[in-house]
């Protein structure tokens, strides 16, 4: 990308996009090349050292990439980052709508059923430390009040299996379920389509049993490279 379309982009004025750019390449995050400006290696670092989200990832692709040709819905890999989720893997399917979500983006934990799915069975600190902040309005069926979701955290680790009823977007749902590692959970898997469309209980055991599937497969470099 070049700066005239960096500037473009981000509406900046140019001066102050040449001093970013700078910047950035001072600190290795930016590098010039022939063709424009490019990621530095030093986000490539950055990425290396990070083993754990890697190898999560790469464990769960070919179970996710079944999960989506066989719903034909979108399919998502998320960990939980402070007071959002981050997505590692998302599948855009067929028969679901096209969603902001995609690989390395964030959204609010509190309103997603990654999110949700994940606090469910975090530590008390982390829900506590979650709950302490502003739990944005994204829906009119987002839950917003502490103790609401609290009273939804509980409900869920009964029944194992969380749901997102229009409350990221008007006309989305989704189910998902938490993965684990031993007995920590470190991420969750998804499935999201259109609300009245998709039936979440039909896709509650399928999510499960990606959500398992996964785990095994951290475990068993074979399963891993299968496909």
């Amino acid at each position: 990308m070049t700066v005239e379309e960096l500037t473009r982009r981000t509406e900046l004025p140019k001066t102050t996009v040449h001093r970013l750019v700078a910047e950035l390449v001072r600190l290795g995050l930016v590098e010039r090349t022939a063709n424009g400006l490019q990621l530095g290696t030093f986000v490539f670092e950055l990425g290396q050292a990070a083993p754990r989200a890697r190898t999560l990832r790469d464990a769960a692709r070919p179970t996710l990439t079944d999960l989506s040709r066989a719903t034909n819905l979108n399919v998502g890999l998320a960990v939980l980052d402070g007071p959002e989720v981050v997505y590692l893997d998302t599948y855009c399917g067929r028969d679901a709508p096209r969603l902001p979500q995609r690989s390395g983006t964030r959204w609010p934990a509190h309103s997603s059923c990654s999110g949700k799915a994940i606090l469910a069975f975090s530590p008390a600190e982390i829900v506590e430390r979650t709950l302490g902040e502003p739990l944005r309005r994204l829906t009119p069926a987002t839950i917003t009040e502490p103790d609401a979701l609290r009273t939804e955290l509980a409900e869920i680790r009964k029944r194992g299996v969380a749901f997102d009823r229009r409350e990221s977007f008007n006309t989305v749902a989704a189910v998902a379920v938490p993965i684990f590692d031993a007995d920590d959970v470190i991420a969750a898997v998804s499935i999201s389509g259109v609300a009245g469309r998709i039936s979440l209980p039909r896709f509650d055991m399928a999510a499960r049993a990606a959500a398992i599937t996964i785990a095994r497969a951290l475990h068993n470099p074979r399963a891993r490279g299968a496909r």
